[in-house]
């Protein structure tokens, strides 16, 4: 596997960036959930893992988590399919419940609005989104995004759980990919 210095362009979210927008996002969203009853966080595999375990370590009310995987990329895929599947589905039922759903980044919105489309059907209280990156100038489908992380530009990203070609998700920062210099091995 090559070094990532090889194809890293830039660093456009630090270790320490990301920290401290996280720990923004947790207290926010304590102080919007406080007293509304039960809360769940749904991550969306397998991207949104990394985010999630420092942000729930940030709130600071009770909740339980849950995972779905879905998927709109083929294999080593960097651009979506448009069509979206569904890999693993929630092991709870959320009929009453706040959901908030965790996700590592949200470009097209396809793929969040057939999780939310799903999801409503289950009869929760609530389900908002909240979202460690938001590439809107990709956005194809209008996706309610209560909590953003980071607004980020049009450039392909990994790290902090985004992957590339399925590796790289444990660096500890968002780095922008130089494709010109990256080909998969």
């Amino acid at each position: 596997m090559r070094d990532y210095h090889e194809f890293l362009s830039e660093v456009l979210i630090s270790e320490d960036a990301l920290r401290q927008r996280i720990t923004e996002l947790g207290a926010t969203i304590s102080k919007d959930y406080a007293d509304k009853g039960p809360l769940i966080l749904v991550c969306i595999l397998r991207g949104g893992v990394l985010f999630l375990t420092d942000l729930i370590r940030k709130i600071s009310i009770p909740h339980a988590i849950e995972f779905m995987g879905v998927s709109s990329y083929g294999v080593g895929g960097r651009e979506s399919s448009g069509r979206v599947r569904l890999t693993l589905d929630l092991g709870v039922d959320i009929a009453g419940k706040n959901v908030l759903l965790v996700e590592d980044i949200i470009d097209s919105g396809r793929t969040i609005d057939a999780v939310m489309n799903l999801l409503a059907t289950r009869g929760p209280a609530s389900i908002n989104v909240c979202t460690l990156l938001d590439k809107a100038e990709r956005r194809e489908v209008d996706v309610p995004i209560k909590y953003i992380g980071f607004s980020i530009p049009n450039k392909f990203v990994f790290g902090y759980g985004l992957d590339l070609d399925d590796y790289y998700r444990n660096l500890p920062f968002i780095g922008v990919v130089d494709l010109e210099k990256y080909s998969p091995e």
